[in-house]
């Protein structure tokens, strides 16, 4: 199945998204879960552990500054339903500011990120990827407190993982869902221009008081 950008949009405001078998796999198909997962924005969770960790700051944040590096790093494993079409139109969405990725560097090199699609209010989470402890973690802890920070009112993680439900992460049904996105699409919300939190610290202490 070859499809255009544009359809990839129109997909995703109807609530469904493409996956590929693997990586070489040059088909796609269609997904629309009976169970949808979502991190609520606003709900983040941060164990006492967790806190520690994003307090330590010995890494660093950046926002859409290798977007390549950081859907080849989610495709970077055994089994990925990221093959070379779904890579090329997330590309092509990057470059007309519509699809984001958030890096976490350490030692200067890109040790974890997120990548997703940026529709109205709803952030749709595509793949995140660690090559370090906890990086996928502090990448999500930064991703949740931007999206809030900038107006989102949906984060959809397509499904949930033990990982995501750790971090806040629930399950609602197909109608809740689409009714929460339909009302995200009537909304806006700015990715690219609100700043991050200026460190680990004031990202903890101000989701710790609104948890």
């Amino acid at each position: 199945m070859s499809i255009t950008p544009e359809l990839l949009l129109q997909a995703y405001r109807s609530g469904i998204f493409p996956m590929a078998e693997h990586r070489d796999d040059p088909e796609l198909f269609w997904v629309d879960p009976r169970r949808r997962g979502i991190l609520p924005i606003g709900g983040l969770h941060i164990s006492r552990s967790m806190a520690r960790r994003l307090r330590r700051d010995d890494y660093r944040i950046t926002v859409d500054a290798d977007f390549a590096g950081v859907i080849d790093g989610c495709a970077d494993r055994r089994e990925t339903w990221i093959n070379q079409e779904i890579r090329t139109l997330f590309l092509e969405l990057h470059d007309r500011g519509l699809a984001h990725s958030l890096e976490v560097w350490m030692d200067g090199a890109l040790a974890g990120g997120i990548y997703g699609l940026e529709i109205g209010a709803a952030f749709c989470g595509e793949s995140m990827f660690s090559r370090r402890r906890d990086a996928s973690k502090i990448a999500l802890c930064w991703m949740l407190d931007l999206l809030r920070e900038a107006g989102f009112t949906l984060f959809d993680t397509q499904f949930l993982t033990e990982h995501l439900a750790s971090m806040g992460g629930i399950e609602i049904t197909r109608t809740d869902y689409r009714a929460r996105l339909q009302d995200a699409l009537t909304r806006t919300a700015d990715f690219s221009g609100t700043p991050l939190a200026r460190s680990g610290h004031e990202l903890v202490q101000r989701n710790t008081q609104t948890s």
